[in-house]
């Protein structure tokens, strides 16, 4: 059958995913290395209103997210600081 998946696949336990608090610390641990990052650009890039949307992302829209939305939020949230990182560089 073409979709059917090899014997060896269907055989191997699913990878463990770790605790709810092991997952959520994860999370936290990487809000905060964001947070820091954010705070580390300079003046020009606390001007831009694309600082303000990434601080709003991890901040409100990340409290108020559900667990399994919030490693999105911090993806959308890690691509806003590379484009503002990028900006700076060039401004």
């Amino acid at each position: 059958m073409p979709n059917r998946r090899p014997r060896q696949m269907r055989d191997a336990a699913p990878p463990k995913r770790g605790t709810f608090r092991q997952r959520y610390d994860n999370l936290e641990a990487q809000r905060t290395a964001l947070m820091q990052r954010l705070s580390g650009l300079g003046g020009n890039a606390q001007r831009h209103p694309a600082y303000k949307r990434a601080l709003r992302l991890l901040n409100d829209t990340f409290r108020n997210a559900k667990m399994a939305q919030r490693l999105a939020v911090l993806q959308a949230a890690t691509w806003l600081i590379d484009v503002l990182e990028q900006l700076t560089t060039i401004l």
